[in-house]
């Protein structure tokens, strides 16, 4: 299926990420104070249209890339997103939007925040042109957290996503320095400590 998620011609807009669970999927606009969400129908058929939902209480678009990275929490209940140009991670109300920031001990940032992933109540966090991951270990009520360590390799090249298997990390390089051409090598790396 085909989608219209920004209004057509609108150039202010950037579609990020997205989160698929078992009953919707949510896309991040980095641009627009707004995620979109698939809602799917019964027996998983894709919805008619997408809907546009405003984010609204505690995060504030700024200049520059805000809404990226975006994963489910409590069985797809409850999302969380990294604001990349502040460094501050969200809960959000998949249904009306409302966000609460997830205050982070000492006023720790995750700056340059992009990929998300959540294992339990760990989060990691890829800080793309920083080339590291936080890893947050969140509180049992989403409320806080503290980052406990932070995963760097000599390999990234700025880094924007990552998966888990088989007990190992793997992060995916963007290389955004890199002038793209039919011959630039993209790679995917192995993450010590993960």
């Amino acid at each position: 299926a085909d989608y219209q998620l920004a209004a057509e011609g609108e150039t202010q807009t950037f579609v990020n990420d997205v989160v698929v669970t078992r009953r919707a999927a949510f896309l991040t606009d980095s641009r627009q104070q707004q995620i979109y969400a698939l809602r799917f129908r019964r027996h998983g058929k894709l919805p008619r249209a997408a809907r546009t939902v405003p984010l609204t209480g505690d995060i504030q678009y700024t200049t520059g890339n805000n809404a990226n990275g975006i994963v489910a929490a409590k069985g797809g209940k409850v999302l969380i997103l990294v604001q990349s140009n502040t460094g501050k991670l969200f809960r959000v109300n998949p249904r009306s939007g409302v966000t609460r920031e997830i205050a982070l001990a000492g006023g720790a940032s995750v700056l340059n925040g992009d990929g998300l992933l959540l294992r339990g109540r760990t989060l990691y966090v890829v800080q793309n042109r920083d080339n590291k991951i936080a890893v947050v270990k969140l509180d049992k009520d989403l409320a806080g957290g503290s980052v406990k360590r932070e995963l760097t390799d000599p390999d990234f090249d700025v880094p924007t996503t990552l998966a888990r298997s088989g007990g190992s990390l793997y992060a995916v390089n963007a290389r955004f320095g890199t002038p793209p051409t039919p011959e630039t090598n993209y790679d995917i790396v192995r993450v010590n400590g993960g």
